[in-house]
């Protein structure tokens, strides 16, 4: 809101210094200042109420050093994350923005979904929470409107050419030709480590004949539901220690940040040839306020933690880490940035399957870890969860160099 405040007075009224908010990295960090502010001093006064309202967690009985002791910790943290970064956005970004519009949507969508998990979980008095089958029915839903909004919306665009042609020579004079950038409706997407790295989900359909482009949304539309779906979980997951799911979903929104920033600025994409996306660069004003959220966030959940972040908090940050890397078209990239999601999803999966298959084969089941999700097996192990959220971090920020790399790997 502020932004066309401002936007007003340098146009209509020439006040100086008003023209400062056109720029996306000063309004980037004045999200990033007020959501890190907001967290911190605010989030206090969140937390005694939840304390108030007796909104606990009933924790899980998991034979685990310390876990006991977590009972009655105030959960349903996630609105913090929620109104520390939905604020700064309202004031700071421009909310005509189609990206902007997108990730609000996510962020009260997904939010909505965790606090009605929470809150069965914690009044209704039942462990099991809302029914997996509507959790997934709402996230479906999500992914059948993010994916609808990105194909067929005519402000969502690539552009195809930065303004130049190839260079060529005629007689010993090496002449460039400039052409007009073309803005485009694509599928397109990028692969990691390959030269010509752009993949069009069309071609996926190239085999039905002429004319196949225009079926593009019913492969590009359920690739966005899945991922959707996946990162959620996988963020949901994840968070099952103090600090672990905001501190490496803080490193991956970071990375992201980097590069939403340089595929909506004409001039860095034409530099690292890599896809220009107009007008994606303001969803690097939403990921500022989204991380000093996050980090704010982490002042009270770090170990021992004073408030859980609850399916409130982690189904959020999945939806808006998921629709953050589809929009920037890096969603490949995801079992980089997003790694110990991955890990720790696979290492459910793995855990079930080889379960059963053990328990069908040889008559009784067997595991591969001590515990599933994958935090939970070291901490079987004796190692404190201090130093499994530290290094769980560390390969965090390993895995985000290493995503930031492809820009130039290639």
């Amino acid at each position: 809101m502020l932004y066309y405040l401002f936007e007003y007075l340098n146009k209509t009224l020439d006040v100086p210094g008003a023209g400062v908010f056109q720029y996306i990295t000063f309004r980037s960090a004045l999200a990033f200042m007020l959501s890190l502010l907001l967290s911190t001093i605010y989030g206090k006064r969140i937390i005694n109420f939840l304390r108030r309202q007796q909104v606990g967690e009933t924790v899980r009985e998991l034979g685990l050093a310390g876990q006991n002791e977590k009972a009655g910790t105030p959960t349903m943290g996630g609105l913090i994350i929620i109104f520390a970064t939905l604020i700064p956005v309202l004031l700071f970004a421009r909310l005509h923005n189609i990206y902007i519009v997108l990730l609000i949507v996510t962020t009260l969508w997904m939010g909505t979904i965790g606090f009605v998990d929470d809150y069965i979980k914690i009044f209704k008095k039942d462990k099991e929470g809302l029914k997996g089958k509507f959790k997934v029915i709402g996230q479906v839903g999500l992914g059948i409107i993010v994916g609808s909004v990105l194909y067929f919306n005519p402000a969502v665009t690539v552009r195809t050419d930065t303004g130049y042609s190839e260079s060529f020579k005629a007689t010993n004079t090496t002449t460039v030709v400039l052409q007009a950038p073309v803005e485009e409706k694509s599928t397109a997407t990028t692969i990691p480590f390959v030269k010509n790295n752009e993949f069009d989900y069309a071609e996926i359909l190239a085999w039905t004949g002429e004319g196949y482009e225009k079926w593009a949304w019913l492969i590009f539309i359920p690739v966005v539901i899945f991922i959707i779906t996946a990162v959620s979980n996988g963020a949901n997951l994840t968070d099952g220690i103090d600090g672990l799911a905001a501190g490496t979903s803080a490193i991956s929104v970071l990375a992201l940040g980097i590069f939403t920033f340089v595929s909506g600025n004409i001039i860095f994409s034409n530099y690292l040839n890599i896809m220009y996306i107009p007008n994606s660069g303001e969803m690097t004003v939403f990921i500022s306020a989204f991380v000093g959220a996050l980090i704010g966030f982490l002042w009270y959940n770090s170990y021992p933690a004073s408030v859980f972040m609850g399916d409130t908090g982690s189904l959020t940050i999945g939806g808006i880490i998921a629709v953050l890397a589809i929009a920037v078209r890096k969603e490949i990239l995801i079992v980089l940035f997003c790694g110990i999601f991955l890990a720790e999803s696979a290492s459910v999966i793995i855990q079930v399957a080889y379960f059963k298959y053990t328990k069908k084969r040889f008559g009784e089941g067997r595991r591969i870890f001590l515990m599933s999700p994958l935090h939970h097996h070291y901490q079987k192990k004796g190692y404190h969860e201090s130093k499994i959220v530290t290094r769980f971090w560390i390969v965090a920020v390993m895995l985000a160099i290493l995503s930031i790399v492809t820009l130039k790997l290639r």
